[in-house]
């Protein structure tokens, strides 16, 4: 096995920017989710709500972002005494919050009031201590610093979708940091810990997929296959812990180093059983 796709998403729910070699930190790839818009009482936005998202383009710069978005463009830098705490699901951050000027420019892109807000080196945020044996640093995640996904996997739901006469979709739809090049369907389930370029990554929580799925990365719309619908004919959890529809697995790397497409993939440690599932009718 071997990578076959590695992504970063600097702003939480813009585009992806694919890359040929990333570094991993402790907190996940270097660059990703780094940056998020949020309410002005610091709630945190996704494309679940602001589909448009989708839309963006960021770069990291030194000191800030560039955002793109429909011929528009604006460079951010960040005062680190400028601060807001924010909320991501049920973590507080106190992270770098953008100018008033910047803000008010980005309020106008998304015809709501927004703010932007960065996970510099002043902001910390753990997560995950009841699923990685410890709390795990990570930047603006769901939940966890990166997520794992196989082709395999995406082969076998598209085949799903196809007989249920619906489109395939592409892997982007998953928002994925690290695909890895599997022929077995679902054969992560069984890895407890994989090893890439001397890197230890435990899979720690299956992920749990939301509405997203549905949307283009490209435009926001909600069009093409519906990943829900065919993940729930045999990918619903049937643990409450994670309840929903399942596809790839949260991981917490162990180690630091440099992953570049084509590096080998090692199982260094299984689980004994697979992750129960309810099974529907295809009907």
């Amino acid at each position: 096995m071997k990578v076959t796709g590695l992504s970063i998403h600097p702003l939480k729910s813009g585009r992806a920017v694919p890359q040929t070699a990333v570094t991993v930190d402790l907190d996940g790839l270097a660059g990703d989710r780094r940056f998020m818009l949020v309410e002005p009482d610091g709630h945190f936005i996704t494309q679940r709500e602001l589909q448009v998202l989708a839309q963006v383009q960021a770069e990291q710069v030194d000191g800030g972002v560039r955002l793109r978005m429909n011929g528009q463009e604006l460079s951010i830098r960040f005062d680190p005494d400028d601060r807001l705490d924010v909320r991501v699901w049920s973590s507080d951050v106190n992270a770098a919050v953008a100018d008033d000027v910047s803000n008010d420019v980005l309020s106008g892109w998304f015809g709501r009031a927004v703010k932007l807000v960065h996970m510099d080196a002043e902001a910390e945020r753990f997560v995950g201590a009841e699923w990685a044996g410890a709390a795990a640093p990570v930047g603006f995640a769901d939940g966890f610093p990166i997520l794992v996904t196989t082709t395999g996997s995406l082969a076998d739901l598209n085949r799903t979708l196809v007989e249920k006469g619906q489109e395939p979709v592409g892997m982007e739809r998953f928002r994925t940091n690290i695909l890895i090049d599997c022929d077995e369907a679902w054969a992560e389930d069984l890895w407890e810990s994989i090893e890439i370029a001397g890197i230890t990554f435990d899979l720690v929580k299956p992920c749990s997929r939301c509405i997203m799925t549905t949307q283009d990365q490209t435009t926001g719309e909600r069009m093409g296959g519906n990943p829900i619908q065919g993940l729930a004919e045999k990918r619903m959890s049937a643990d409450r812990r994670v309840p929903g529809v399942l596809f790839g697995w949260n991981a917490v790397p162990r180690g630091e180093g440099i992953l570049r497409l084509g590096d080998a993939v090692k199982v260094v440690r299984r689980r004994h059983e697979r992750w129960p599932m309810k099974m529907r009718s295809a009907g």
